[in-house]
């Protein structure tokens, strides 16, 4: 039997929390391929460190193999997590292949495990502990590592006061994304900040200008935009 994931079965998208702790989370520093046996099946596993739901996806169907047995797959970044069992019997494949990227505590990781069949089968447990086992081991062997988390954040400045809150941009490791101007002459700066690095940014902000600006969270500003009647 074969199968691809360019038509995945079984697959589910689901919601949850965060996999990494607020202040981050770990990931896969690069690509890396693991290869077990078990009762004469091989199976081959492929994880990769991933920012997106697409870019996910890409990666799995490019290194499917249509020739295999089956081609299982799952993923998870940030609230987002999807797992196929393309073809083996419900729960016996992506659930575990899932759960082993949990176990490891990772985020932002694809892992793909594919099963050249052997001849002899194995019952829905044996392939739940195959292929989570097989998933389990790759990640744990790959070298990993911890990236910070980020915040989106607005500052709302007039001209006299960019170069006040460009040196508390600087001063606290931000990244500058975009400039667009406000109103009454004034300017929006959007950057990045480390969530550790929140409280500082703010307090440099409002010190600088004394009191004037705040700087306010992307995604608060976009809510309050969408709630407004």
């Amino acid at each position: 039997m074969s199968g691809g994931v360019g038509r995945p079965r079984g697959a589910a998208v689901q919601a949850a929390g965060p996999a990494g702790a607020a202040e981050g989370f770990w990931s896969l520093e690069r690509y890396v391929v693991f290869e077990n046996e078990v009762k004469k099946s091989k199976f081959l596993v492929r994880a990769w460190p991933v920012a997106s739901s697409p870019e996910a996806l890409t990666l799995i169907r490019g290194a499917s193999d249509a020739g295999a047995s089956h081609n299982c797959w799952a993923y998870r970044i940030g609230d987002e997590f999807r797992s196929s069992d393309d073809g083996e019997p419900g729960g016996s494949a992506g659930r575990p292949i899932l759960a082993a990227i949990e176990g490891e505590g990772m985020d932002r990781v694809a892992v793909l495990v594919t099963r050249y069949f052997g001849g002899i089968k194995l019952g829905v447990g044996g392939l739940a502990r195959a292929y989570g086992g097989a998933a389990k081991e790759c990640l744990r062997l790959a070298p990993r590592v911890f990236a910070k988390a980020q915040v989106e954040v607005l500052i709302e400045a007039s001209y006299d006061e960019l170069g006040i809150v460009y040196g508390s941009l600087d001063s606290n490791g931000c990244v500058r994304l975009a400039e667009e101007y406000g109103n009454a002459g004034t300017v929006v700066l959007r950057a990045m900040v480390d969530s550790d690095r929140l409280g500082a940014l703010r307090l440099a902000v409002a010190d600088g200008t004394g009191g004037r600006r705040r700087v306010v969270e992307a995604a608060a500003a976009a809510a309050a935009v969408e709630g407004a009647p």
